[in-house]
């Protein structure tokens, strides 16, 4: 399976369609992963139910217990959902297995976007994946970080191109891009389908350690353990 990445160049939006249904009622589940860094506490939207559901049924089979952080980017992301690094060598090449289906996008934006700490999907480039469904396994946890009034507009002036001017960041999502950071160049591409509500200072120390050529910790970060805890 070809490596799936996320490019920090990547600037085209996609649309995703959302039936909706009355999610309001609904407990949001969620999620504990106990890593060898300090624990990450994660909660799903109910909004995002294929996603939701594929991710709470690879929880319960222990997919993820001794998965590496095996992507990580300073002030940008930590990713990780290939199983096989489980027994990884140091110095080898990861990131390139994810189980042999693909989730259709969930794209709920502008209502779930790229923050610090927003919880989505990885996925193959737009060339092999033009409907840019999501890996079935593999995730990031969003660090990022902040951005000017003058950066974003220049965000939104490639979002424009690619879009026919049709997304638009919100100024709410833009103020706060500007105080509290995020990503904002993956909104619209990547489903977001939960959020970090504990365990934010463990990301930032996962996105700080120092990583190979290809963004692999020198020191492998690894989870533990992920269990569903509500």
């Amino acid at each position: 399976m070809k490596k799936i990445f996320l490019s920090l160049a990547m600037w085209v939006v996609c649309l995703g369609s959302f039936a909706q249904t009355d999610t309001e009622t609904l407990v949001q589940p969620e999620v504990l992963f106990e890593t060898s860094m300090g624990n990450i506490r994660v909660v799903l939207y109910n909004e995002t139910p294929q996603h939701r559901d594929n991710f709470l049924k690879l929880v319960d089979e222990g997919f993820y217990d001794g998965n590496l952080w095996h992507r990580v980017i300073f002030n940008f992301m930590i990713q990780t959902g290939d199983s096989t690094t489980r027994h990884a060598e140091p110095g080898q090449t990861v990131g390139l297995h994810s189980p042999d289906y693909t989730i259709p996008a969930e794209i709920v934006y502008p209502k779930y976007f790229h923050k610090r700490g927003a919880l989505a999907a990885a996925r193959e480039g737009d060339k092999e994946n033009p409907e840019r469904a999501s890996s079935a396994s593999q995730f990031y946890i969003v660090y990022g970080t902040t951005y000017s009034s003058l950066t974003l507009d220049k965000f939104q002036q490639r979002i424009d191109e690619a879009t026919n001017g049709t997304i638009k960041m919100t100024e709410e999502i833009r103020d706060h891009y500007r105080k509290y950071g995020g990503t904002p160049h993956l909104d619209g591409q990547y489903t977001v389908f939960g959020e970090v509500v504990e365990g934010m200072d463990v990301v930032r120390q996962i996105q700080m350690v120092r990583t190979d050529d290809y963004a692999r910790p020198i020191d492998d970060v690894r989870i533990l353990k992920a269990t569903r805890v509500k």
